[in-house]
């Protein structure tokens, strides 16, 4: 199968698959080789590593693509792209959806608020109308070239006017054509349980840590019917805590060794980064050029 028959496999078993957050490559294949099944390309993570601000609307098309297209080239597995609004109206959307799958994504995001959003368990959110949220879902569905890209509609309604007005808009945004849900920042453990049983479509829960949502394990959420537990900011925090206490004993100390407590080793980083490969592949070619000149 390919990627995107991959995970439109996965969505349709809802067995609570999990899926971290990447925020570059490297993080991407750190997942990969962990052994998951799927990742996301995170917008706040994005905007977090690449910026260095907060996730309120600073991430452009652009910068999304990019890190696709990147992550596309270092690991095998799907990918699910957080592109936020879709960067303006319908037409906007029509253009996103095809620069993203023209880039490598298996599986774009689309999410109801207004521009510019803001993350989706920050206060101060508002949302568009209904009306042109499902106008905006038809068109990211019209504009795939392939029919196993898939489309997942997020609403952040829950929070401007409650979990069940959130909910009639999930169901809009799957009559609209919108594959898999993603009603964002509920609140209750009893809002947790209920949406796969109200809901139709294979849906994708958001743990933040630290957020909103309440935390529940992977199996519970399977057994729920949840699709996807979606663990979008895991791997940047930990990357941050990392970094902090790494350079925090260098800081203290002045020095700084190959110690597994706080720092990967030297042939570990090339490991991951694909050394090992490039080094045969090197030697290959270098092997055919001396032969071609015998």
């Amino acid at each position: 199968m390919t990627p995107r028959q991959k995970l439109r496999a996965l969505a349709e078993a809802r067995r609570g698959v999990l899926v971290p957050g990447a925020f570059n490559a490297l993080s991407a294949r750190v997942i990969e080789d962990l052994g998951f099944e799927a990742l996301y390309v995170t917008g706040a993570g994005v905007t977090n590593m690449w910026f260095g601000l907060p996730d309120q609307g600073f991430m452009g098309l652009a910068e999304i693509a990019d890190h696709t297209a990147r992550i596309r080239d270092a690991v095998e597995l799907p990918l699910i792209v957080d592109a936020d609004t879709g960067f303006g109206n319908a037409l906007n959307v029509r253009h996103t959806v095809r620069t993203l799958e023209r880039a490598g994504a298996d599986c774009i995001q689309l999410e109801d608020q207004v521009s510019p959003k803001r993350c989706g368990h920050f206060a101060g959110k508002d949302v568009i109308s209904t009306a042109e949220a499902v106008s905006k879902i038809k068109a990211a569905v019209d504009a795939r070239r392939d029919s196993d890209f898939l489309v997942l509609a997020r609403t952040d309604a829950c929070a401007v006017y409650g979990f069940e007005a959130a909910l009639e808009r999930a169901a809009l945004f799957a009559e609209a054509g919108a594959d898999i849900l993603f009603v964002e920042a509920v609140t209750q453990a009893e809002e947790v349980g209920a949406l796969p049983r109200r809901l139709a479509s294979p849906q994708v829960i958001n743990l933040v840590i630290g957020g909103k949502t309440p935390i529940s394990g992977t199996d519970e959420l399977g057994r729920l019917g949840y699709a996807f537990v979606l663990y979008a900011n895991a791997a940047l925090q930990g990357a941050v805590a990392g970094m902090q206490k790494a350079l925090g004993v260098l800081k203290q100390t002045g020095t700084l060794h190959e110690d597994p407590a706080l720092v990967v080793s030297f042939a570990e980083r090339q490991r991951l980064v694909g050394k090992p490969a490039l080094d045969a592949l090197e030697r290959r070619y270098a092997g055919r050029i001396a032969k071609a000149h015998l």
